[in-house]
This record gives C-alpha cells, sequence and structure tokens, in this order.
C-alpha cells in the first residue's frame, strides 16, 4: 500500500505576537538598513530574522567584502565608520580602508545599531506565511520559532528575504534565472582562514578591487591549486585580506541550484564544505608560505547570488544599466559591473560574457514597490528587474542603499496613511506635474 503525497494540518486561531507599523522580513543588509530607517523616520519597526545574528551575508555567509559601496551615502558609510571604530576594518596598501570587513564585529555593530534605534528584533524566526484582508492588502506575516506558530500584524511589510521569499508567499509574480534558459547563477560557500604572513603571499590577493584590483592573483591561486591536483569548481579563487593573519577565502561553485530547493540547498551545503576543507588542506600540504594555513569557519548559508526577481511598478533593465538611466524617484546609484558567474553548463567555472558594460544608474523607488500586493515594499536583490541589470545591483553595497530607500518610503507610508503604492505612484507623478 503506498503512502498519500499530502496530508491535512488542521486549521487553528494563532496569536498574534506583536503589531508594528512597518515589519522587514531577513536581517541581511538590506533588511538592516530598512528597518534603520524606517524606525529613524517614527515607525514603530519589526525585524524578522531566520539566523542568530543580524547581517544575512554579510554574517552567518561570512562574505567579509562589500561590493558597492564607495559611492553611497546614508547607512553605509554609517555602518563601515561603526564597523571601523570597533576595529572591524583595516587599511590597505594606500592607507585607507579596504572594503573588508571582520564578520564577528559586524555582528556586534549591527545589532548595537538595531539596539539603539529601537527596532525590535525576532532572531531565529522564519517566515511561513502570510494573511492579506478582502482588499487584497498584506495584514499579516506568520512566521515559526520556539515559540510556535505565530502572526505578526503590520501597516506595511518590506521584503528583505533576498529570495523575494515574502512576496511570493503573499502572491507577488516574479521570474528566476536567465529569461532563455531559467539557468540561475551558482552559489558560494564563504570560509574564513587564518595562519598566513600578508607580505608572503602578496602576489595572491588584491588589497582592495575597487582601487585597481585585477584578476592576475586569482588566477595565480586557480593555477597553484590547479598543479597540486585540486583545481577549485570556481576557477577564479580569491583571498580578502582582512586584517594581520586573517583572510576570507571564496573558491567554490555550486551549480543548478534554485534558491527555493531546500533539498538542493542541503546537498550543496555539504559538497560546498567539503570542497573548501579539500582545498585548504591542499594549500596547506604545499608547505612554504602555506604551510601555517588552517580553516577557521565556514559560513552557516550559502551565498545565494540569486533567487526571484519580484514584480513592481517598474522593472529595472538591461538598457537602464547600459545607458545609465536617470530616475526623478531614484533610492539608490548602482555602479557595479554586470557580474554573471558561470552556470556550469560551458567550458568555464569563472564568469559568462557580459552582454556590455554598466554606466552608473539610478534605481527607481518603483521598483521597490509591489506590483501585485498592496501594502509591500521590496529591498535589496529581490527588487523588480530583469536577470541582466539584477546582475549588477544585486551586490551588497547597492542593498543597504535600497533596503535604506525602502524603509524611508514604509515610515512615509506610516504618517501618511498611503500605501505604498498610492505613495510613491503620487510623488512620481507630482514630479512631473511640477516641471
Amino acid at each position: 500500500m503506498s503512502l498519500p503525497n499530502t496530508t491535512h494540518e488542521p486549521a487553528r486561531e494563532l496569536p498574534i505576537a506583536a503589531e508594528y507599523d512597518v515589519l522587514v522580513c531577513g536581517g541581511g543588509p538590506a533588511g538592516i538598513a530598512a528597518a534603520l530607517a524606517a524606525a529613524r523616520g517614527g515607525a514603530r519597526t519589526g525585524l524578522l530574522e531566520l539566523h542568530g545574528c543580524l547581517g544575512g551575508v554579510w554574517t552567518a555567509g561570512l562574505l567579509s567584502w562589500i561590493i558597492d559601496h564607495e559611492n553611497k551615502q546614508g547607512i553605509m558609510p554609517e555602518i563601515l565608520s561603526e564597523v571601523q571604530k570597533r576595529g572591524g576594518r583595516s587599511s590597505g596598501a594606500d592607507g585607507r580602508p579596504t572594503s573588508a570587513y571582520d564578520a564577528e564585529i559586524m555582528k556586534w555593530t549591527l545589532e548595537e545599531m538595531v539596539s539603539a534605534t529601537g527596532v525590535h528584533l525576532h532572531l531565529m524566526t522564519r517566515l511561513c506565511s502570510t494573511k492579506k484582508d478582502a482588499s487584497g492588502r498584506l495584514t499579516h506575516a506568520i512566521v515559526e520559532s520556539k515559540s510556535g506558530r505565530q502572526a505578526i500584524a503590520a501597516k506595511v511589510f518590506i521584503d528583505a528575504t533576498g529570495d523575494g521569499d515574502l512576496g511570493a508567499l503573499a502572491g507577488c509574480g516574479f521570474e528566476v534565472g536567465h529569461p532563455e534558459t531559467g539557468l540561475t547563477q551558482p552559489m558560494t560557500l564563504m570560509a574564513l582562514v587564518t595562519g598566513l604572513e600578508a607580505k608572503s603571499i602578496r602576489q595572491f590577493f588584491n588589497y582592495d578591487a575597487a582601487s585597481g584590483g585585477t584578476f592576475e592573483p586569482k588566477e595565480r591561486l586557480n593555477d597553484l591549486l590547479t598543479s597540486l591536483g585540486t583545481p577549485p569548481s570556481y576557477d577564479k579563487p580569491t583571498l580578502f585580506w582582512i586584517r594581520d593573519d586573517l583572510f576570507a577565502f571564496m573558491a567554490n561553485h555550486e551549480y543548478g541550484v534554485r534558491a527555493d530547493d531546500a533539498a538542493g540547498i542541503t546537498q550543496a551545503t555539504v559538497h560546498a564544505r567539503a570542497e573548501v576543507h579539500r582545498l585548504v588542506r591542499t594549500l596547506a600540504g604545499a608547505g612554504g608560505v602555506w604551510k601555517g594555513l588552517r580553516l577557521v569557519a565556514t559560513g552557516s548559508q550559502l551565498g545565494v547570488r540569486e533567487g526571484r526577481r519580484l514584480h513592481g511598478l517598474y522593472q529595472v533593465g538591461l538598457s537602464d544599466i547600459l545607458e545609465g538611466a536617470r530616475h526623478p524617484d531614484a533610492v539608490c546609484r548602482g555602479r557595479f559591473m554586470i557580474d554573471i558567474h558561470a552556470f556550469g553548463t560551458g567550458k568555464t567555472r569563472g564568469l559568462e560574457k557580459a552582454p556590455g558594460k554598466t554606466r552608473p544608474y539610478d534605481i527607481p523607488a518603483r521598483a521597490l514597490v509591489a506590483r501585485d500586493v498592496d501594502g509591500l515594499l521590496f529591498a535589496g536583490r529581490c527588487i523588480s528587474g530583469d536577470f541582466f541589470a539584477h546582475a549588477s545591483y544585486r551586490v551588497t553595497g547597492n542593498a543597504v542603499a535600497l533596503g535604506e530607500g525602502a524603509g524611508n518610503i514604509a515610515a512615509a507610508c506610516y504618517h501618511t496613511g498611503q500605501t505604498p503604492r498610492d505613495f510613491v505612484t503620487q510623488q512620481y507623478e507630482q514630479h512631473f506635474t511640477q516641471t
């Protein structure tokens, strides 16, 4: 007798654990900025996070390097300044702080900033469902934690989950992957290593890719690992110098895994961790400048480059980033290249060829507003954009700016009583009426 492939979960009354003016789902770079901006704007703000720390890929993922932050104003430089005050950043060859940071100090810094702003934090809490009213406006997030299944009510919601989980659960349309193949960029498991003397391995890393960095150090490291009989799955393996003898190590690609496939992510995580251990052991076994190398930690989550791209009032497209589009409702200026990591289906294990070169471009507030659900904003890499634009704006320096923009809009909606759709549309239309 075969077992049924479904079961029935009885309906039940859920306690409302909290009520907020603004609820931010996801405590990564975008979510942190969104929560800080909303709270500073006078809104009673809640922040929901799956892990036991804030920072997302910055901390649980051990990313250790922030891309496209140099031109940002507001919360992004504030975070870096606070990290630096706590000893979490070092200076490069030119005497300026690099784009690297200490992940443990980042955790502490973000918790201090959130606490000081009065954001109500819910750690180790997973979003699992949503509730809308008769008009289709989002009213509750359904969550699970050690306290059981609960509901959290809010007037405005911000999806900062990275993968667009809140939007998808609420009924937003979305796109995933390359428009022709559906393939998504590979995932990577970051690691921290120590026991290396920076001056002795200077040819294998850049202090800061934003100030004259090149691919040569990555290619040398790939050649070394390959010559030792252990070619990495990512043929641009990278060492990021953090401070003293502490480095971040990025050398892994997990191909063909979708961000919404739990079984696939599980398998990829186990596979990736085994590869990282193998690569570190190989380098240490080479002796010489590598003999003291040892693995400190691997990320507790894979670094996911690409999940859902939710449908908004505006879709940032390839033409925007190639032409350097300007928008009257801009919330972020992106500058990063079209960074498409190889899909693993061809000969390359590095980067795919980009369809052009980006010019500094605006991301409008309309790309942060849900098209299909009222009361919902997006922040971070799940905003409304096409595959190629996403490959540029997905990096975390932009995520912070997008989060800050979403948080400011959410606070304004709290004060005006408007939905994000009405507020942003009105502001946009007023601009053209006045000009």
